[in-house]
């Protein structure tokens, strides 16, 4: 029997129970510890494995204007309301996350290009179909006040107000179930209400968007039946 075993054992106490040795908890509390700072040494290995991209002359190539959507219109989004990445390869894309911005298309565009308000989404889409494009897709939008949702989504604001069905025009539903459905192939995301998502559905919100007159069963519908053109490589 080695050292270590034969002076962890218990010992009786006088009312017949047993009582853990100093050496078994002293023991224990180092393997306790050396647990943690193993398990802390493999967050920071993840996390510097994520930020790669940071050290000069590495990052992946962003050509100015060039959008992820054809046909939509580069708007930069302001840098403090997003953060660089290399999406997938470091955060893996598996959900897109629907919102509405209770107000207009252009009160969307103003405020995600405001270093001030510290949110923006990839996208966003006005009532007649038109497209912005403010956050590049390899990048990490602030938009579903959810750190992990964030890493992992894509995000699509829609101009109007959760409480006027008449917000959502057919052009509107049209046009972003086609980006919808690209984005799912570009990612290999199940076009499925488990991964296309409203913000009301992220864990931790207090939002309620897109609200119940987002008809969830026509969008889903229009998203599967599109048929995007796979390109080659």
């Amino acid at each position: 029997m080695s050292e270590t075993t034969s002076e962890t054992t218990s010992e009786t106490t006088p009312g017949g129970g047993r009582r853990v040795s100093r050496r078994t908890l002293l023991v224990g509390g180092s393997a306790a510890g050396l647990g943690a700072a193993a398990v802390a040494v493999y967050a920071a290995r993840d996390e510097l494995s994520r930020m790669w991209w940071r050290l000069p002359g590495i990052d992946k190539p962003r050509k100015a204007g060039v959008v992820d959507q054809p046909g939509a219109e580069w708007i930069a989004a302001s840098g403090a309301n997003w953060r660089w990445a290399d999406r997938p390869d470091d955060y893996v894309i598996d959900r897109v996350v629907i919102h509405v911005v209770q107000g207009s298309y252009d009160d969307a565009v103003r405020v995600f290009r405001d270093p001030g308000h510290r949110a923006a989404a990839h996208y966003v889409v006005r009532r007649d179909g038109h497209i912005a494009q403010m956050v590049r897709e390899l990048d990490v939008a602030f938009h579903a006040g959810n750190r992990p949702y964030n890493e992992r989504s894509i995000g699509i604001e829609h101009e109007g107000f959760v409480s006027e069905p008449r917000s959502f025009t057919d052009a509107m539903y049209r046009a972003s179930a086609r980006l919808t459905a690209s984005i799912c192939e570009r990612y290999g995301i199940p076009r499925d209400r488990e991964h296309i998502v409203g913000h009301v559905e992220v864990p931790g919100t207090d939002h309620t968007d897109p609200g119940r007159h987002w008809d969830w069963d026509r969008y889903i519908r229009l998203v599967r039946a599109v048929r995007v053109p796979r390109t080659s490589t």
